[in-house]
């Protein structure tokens, strides 16, 4: 498979290779050092949408949710889940790839889960999480 190529898993393509999701998650969890068990799945918008009206209240597909659950012995686990179609949309916006804002919400679903968290207004990309998740975004997108 060329690099880039879409992964296909039970006939649906993914928008990422699962090597590359796999290694993305490592080396955040690497950088912070800490353990996590961690789930990444895509999903189209009706889910999306679905699943952010249900959980967050917004009636609109959002780009990721991330959700920390109890882990056996106080493990951290958590489940991520990413659009690609908005990760597409987002990307075309701000005129960069769809595999760079596919890592941007990998790393972004990761550190929330780590329980980094930033403001959801205009001061959102000045905040101390923004700014880690662009360091993780700029070293793994350049490898």
């Amino acid at each position: 498979m060329k690099q880039g190529a879409a992964v296909e898993v039970g006939g649906r393509s993914l928008p990422m290779p699962a090597a590359t999701v796999r290694r993305i998650v490592a080396e955040v969890l690497r950088g912070e050092r800490k353990r996590a068990i961690v789930s990444i799945t895509f999903v189209g918008t009706a889910v999306m949408r679905r699943m952010n009206r249900e959980f967050k209240e917004h009636d609109w597909p959002t780009d990721v949710l991330t959700f920390p659950l109890p882990g056996p012995d106080g493990a951290l686990v958590g489940d991520i889940y990413i659009c690609g179609a908005v990760a597409a949309r987002q990307a075309a916006k701000l005129k960069i790839s769809k595999r760079e804002e596919l890592a941007r919400l990998v790393v972004h679903g990761v550190l929330h889960l780590l329980g980094y968290d930033h403001p959801e207004d205009a001061r959102r990309e000045k905040a101390a999480m923004w700014r880690r998740q662009e360091r993780y975004v700029s070293r793994v997108i350049h490898r």
